[in-house]
């Protein structure tokens, strides 16, 4: 790797968890400026302007987060086993990056302000339902899932329940919901398999 992308690379890895913990609004260039040890033309030759700077944090966080709870995925037999183990790394294991899940930190702050932002976690959504959706999909093909069974239907349901519940712990300060959707989804996990 050159110096220039290691640099950029340091710069991302610095300013994910401010604009994480943060947000878009309340993560100055000054922050940045401050974790890195950068001067601010330092960070501005590397990233045209915040928001080039925000997103590829975004990018960064995400990547992260997929990573730490799918990094075993292949190593586990089964679609249904998958599902569950994916629904219990997000229970019990906390964010990669300070400051919580990546998608739902930004989609509350991006919801009606930063549309590059908002994009971005549209995408990450999209994304994470189409993996389940295929995971789902792969369980019908194998016949180890009911062939009446919508994948795209799961998916939104894992999503909505696993975000959902994790907003709902944070602003509770308890991780019973959290836990709570945990054992829901996995008895509706264990409800998909054929016979």
């Amino acid at each position: 790797m050159k110096k220039g992308q290691a640099t950029r690379q340091r710069i991302v890895a610095a300013a994910a968890p401010l604009f994480n913990q943060h947000g878009f609004e309340g993560c100055s260039m000054q922050d940045v400026m401050q974790a890195t040890g950068l001067e601010k033309g330092g960070l501005y030759r590397h990233f045209a302007n915040k928001e080039e700077l925000a997103a590829e944090a975004f990018r960064y966080s995400l990547a992260q987060s997929v990573k730490l709870r799918t990094d075993d995925l292949d190593e586990i037999e089964g679609a249904v086993a998958k599902l569950r183990h994916l629904v219990d790394r997000f229970v019990a294991a906390p964010s990669a990056i300070p400051g919580g899940c990546p998608l739902l930190n930004t989609a509350i702050d991006a919801d009606d302000g930063n549309k590059k932002l908002r994009r971005l976690v549209r995408g990450g959504i999209r994304s994470w339902k189409n993996r389940l959706a295929l995971l789902v999909e792969e369980g019908r093909q194998s016949g180890e899932i009911r062939a009446d069974v919508d994948a795209k239907r799961v998916a939104n349901t894992l999503v909505a329940m696993l975000e959902g519940s994790l907003m709902i712990s944070r602003i509770e300060a308890s991780r019973d919901a959290l836990e709570d959707a945990g054992v829901t989804l996995q008895v509706l996990i264990d409800g998909l398999r054929s016979g």
